[in-house]
This record gives structure tokens, C-alpha cells and sequence, in this order.
């Protein structure tokens, strides 16, 4: 599921870049130790799951963790073609745990079946750059809606391959990237990353290209390809526009779309069967309207065609769909689902940082391993405070709750659950 809202990664890569703008001229840069940036992101999270109807597994995991994210990231030398490195560090700790609380997915397991400890990883990359356009070859962290790495536990998954970005046309953004591994987010090596379910390990090789333009500062498309092999191969749209109609208020549509069709072995096949490869369409509306401190969002998606919306061995965060949500990506071959949300921005009323969200999904028509009109729901709440000055500033403490209800099964089997993330999350920036 997509839950990038919170991201080490979105915090590590953003450091004040506009979309557009990933890429500074190189003309304009100052060296590689004199444009250098470095800073610590460290996440507390506690993370507890409780099975509602689950008589064969665990009836509920329950797990605290910190973990450290370091991202060094160098400027360029001068000249024509600027060089640089970023390097990457990863401490995950466990603070409390059993062997009848895990399973949450925080921590790497040892052969007794207990969570570790604790676990790092880490890497580095070279990158170039010429005018406005960067190659880099190495461990790095993707945002691609076709290859997204995840970081929805501890820490994030780690992909390794080259990448190639460009802005040297006014308002549009072009990016290229060929893949062959990944750490997945409670492990360690290389290749550790799954499919999903997880019916096999390893990435080969995933190679993706695509585009976003900005026709006006407030319509934007994008347009993705990509093809992992023995995978699938896919293809991405998305339709972005938003209006203010006055200084306090304002509309937003937006309109995504995967076209995908296995390839190769097609070794992720359709939920259902396990045996019919996927050759389907997943897509996505959703419209906002914004009034001085609300936010009002309704959103419907479908899908289309043999098999379920398939994602996981090409990053946990390649599902930029409305109804993604923080259990349930409603996402079964045939699914229509439904979502309302509502935003409130404290600021509004004088505190600013503080805000709260809740929303609720409905899928039906789900065509599962059980039926042909699977239904789910998932209820979703939230309440997220930012520091906004002193010693502590820019710290977050979010609470997140989530109730996600079917009695078949729909979401890949899974039981009913109740689920609570509390997060405490603090970027430091020291360069």
C-alpha cells in the first residue's frame, strides 16, 4: 500500500526541490564539499495488528522499533561534467518484542522465529552530472509511480541500478532507470525483496522510463513505461489539475491509470487462481474541494481484466491509486471501490502543525479464491502534530488507526484487522 505521506525517503530526497527542478544547473555549482548536505531522520514507531477472524495464525503482533536513516549527499565538482556521491546508512533497533508479538514486519527473524535485535544496511552512489540532467549508479532511493521504493515500517526499502533524470525543458521532467536488486525494509541483503503474496524472491532486472510536463501550474500529465522481467510489463498515465477559486478555497481532480500485462514467465499470476497470468487495467478518480481549513475528498476506482493490480517485486510503493489506503490497496481483479475523506488543518484556528484525517473505503464485486463478489471496508483515522519552532522543531507525532473489515478475504487473504501506528518521526540536518 502507498503510505509515501510519511517517508524517510520524501524527507532525505526533497531538501527543498520542486518536482520540476530535481536538478540544479551545473553551472551554478559551488563544489562537492561546499553544495554537501547531510542529515539524520530517526523514526520511533509502534506498530500493533489484531487478527479479528484468524484461527490458523497469529491472533496479533505488536512491536515498538527505532530506526535511523543517515543520507550524506555531496555537491558536484565543477567543471562541464560534475561529479558527486550520495551515501546512505540504516539502523534499525528493536525496543520490545516476543516471539508471539511479531510479525509485523519491522525486523529481519532469526531461525528460532523471533524478531533481531537489531539490523543495518546501507550503500552509496556516484552520480554525474551535465547542464541539468544527473546519472547515478548505485543504492538509491526511487519515487518512479512504475518503480517506488516503500517505507511504510521502519525503514525503507534500498534499491540498487542506474538512474537518469532531466529537466533541461522548461516544466518538463524526464527520468530513466534499469534496476537488478533491492533491499527489502526488515532485511538486509540484496534480492531480499518479494513479489506479492509472496510466492517468489528476487528482483532480476526492472527498467522503466516516462515523463511528467506541467502545461500550466496547474494542470500537469505524466506517462510511464516499465517491464520487469519475468514480471510484467506496464504502462502508467496520470492526470493532475488544481484550481484556487479564491484565497480560500479550492478544487483538485486526479486521474490515474496502470495498464498491466504479464511478461516472460509471468511469475506473479492472478490472486484467484494462481494460475492465469494478469492482463489488466487499474485506474483510479478522485476530486477534492478545499475550504479554508477543510478538505473534502470523494474517490472511485476500478479494475479491469484478468488477475488483480499486481506490485511488490518493483518497489511496495508502486501503487499510485486513489483507494491505496493503509491496510487495503482495493485492488482484486474486478474490484469497484469507493472512498470520502475528510482533511481538517488546524492552522486554521491557530495551531498550526496539528492536523487530523479520517476516511472510509468500500470495495465490492472482488473476484477472489472464494467468490466473484468479494466485499471489504476499511475505516481510517488520524492525528498528526508538527513542531513548528524551538529546539525541537519539525519533530512529528502521528497516531494512525485503521479498521479493515471482509469475511473472505479480499485483500490477498487477509484477516480482519485492527490496526495502531503510533510514530514519532525528527529530521536533523547537520549540513
Amino acid at each position: 500500500m502507498r503510505v509515501m505521506k510519511w517517508s524517510m525517503i520524501a524527507l532525505a530526497v526533497s531538501a527543498g526541490t520542486s518536482q520540476f527542478a530535481m536538478a540544479s544547473d551545473q553551472g551554478d555549482s559551488k563544489g562537492f564539499v561546499e553544495d554537501s548536505t547531510f542529515g539524520i531522520n530517526t523514526r520511533m514507531l509502534y506498530f500493533s495488528r489484531d487478527n479479528r477472524n484468524n484461527p490458523t495464525g497469529k491472533s496479533y503482533s505488536r512491536e515498538p522499533g527505532l530506526g535511523f536513516n543517515g543520507l550524506y549527499q555531496s555537491g558536484y565538482t565543477q567543471g562541464t561534467i560534475g561529479v558527486g556521491v550520495d551515501v546512505i546508512g540504516l539502523l534499525g533497533v528493536k525496543l520490545d518484542s516476543g516471539k508471539n508479538r511479531n510479525g509485523t514486519g519491522l525486523f529481519p527473524e532469526g531461525s528460532d522465529g523471533r524478531s533481531q535485535d537489531d539490523y543495518s544496511k546501507g550503500g552509496a552512489a556516484i552520480k554525474f552530472r551535465i547542464s541539468n540532467t544527473v546519472l547515478k549508479i548505485g543504492d538509491q532511493y526511487t519515487t518512479a509511480p512504475v518503480f517506488a521504493s516503500d517505507d511504510s515500517r521502519l525503514l525503507p526499502e534500498l534499491p540498487q541500478g542506474i538512474s537518469l533524470t532531466s529537466t533541461e525543458i522548461k516544466d518538463l521532467k524526464l527520468e530513466a532507470g534499469h534496476f537488478t536488486s533491492s533491499v527489502a525494509q526488515n532485511q538486509t541483503y540484496k534480492d531480499s525483496i518479494i513479489d506479492f503474496p509472496e510466492t517468489s524472491r528476487g528482483l532480476t532486472q526492472a527498467n522503466f522510463v516516462g515523463g511528467t510536463y506541467a502545461w500550466t501550474p496547474e494542470f500537469t500529465t505524466s506517462l510511464y513505461y516499465s517491464k520487469v522481467e519475468d514480471y510484467w510489463r506496464k504502462i502508467y498515465a496520470n492526470v493532475n489539475w488544481t484550481h484556487a477559486l479564491s484565497d480560500d478555497q479550492s478544487v483538485a481532480v486526479d486521474f490515474n491509470i496502470y495498464d498491466t500485462k504479464s511478461s516472460g514467465e509471468g511469475k506473479q499470476r492472478a490472486f484467484n487462481d494462481d494460475v492465469t497470468k494478469l492482463d489488466n487495467r487499474a485506474f483510479s478518480l478522485q476530486g477534492a474541494y478545499t475550504f479554508q481549513a477543510h478538505t473534502f475528498t470523494l474517490a472511485a476506482q476500478k479494475v479491469t481484466g484478468d488477475g488483480d493490480y499486481g506490485y511488490g517485486i518493483d518497489g511496495g510503493g508502486t501503487v499510485f491509486l486513489a483507494n491505496s489506503v493503509n491496510r487495503s490497496d482495493f485492488n482484486a481483479e474486478d474490484e469497484t471501490s469507493f472512498k470520502a475523506r475528510y482533511d481538517l488543518n488546524m492552522a486554521t484556528f491557530g495551531v498550526p502543525g496539528l492536523s487530523f484525517v479520517a476516511a472510509y473505503t468500500t470495495g465490492s464485486g472482488a473476484n477472489t479464491k472464494t467468490t466473484n463478489n468479494g466485499k471489504e471496508w476499511e475505516r481510517d483515522l488520524e492525528a498528526k502534530y508538527v513542531i513548528q519552532s524551538g529546539p525541537a522543531k519539525d519533530l512529528s507525532l502521528r497516531v494512525r488507526q485503521a479498521t479493515y473489515r471482509s469475511s473472505v478475504g479480499v485483500y490477498y487473504g487477509s484477516s480482519s484487522i485492527d490496526e495502531l501506528r503510533l510514530i514519532a518521526q525528527y529530521p536533523l540536518n547537520i549540513l
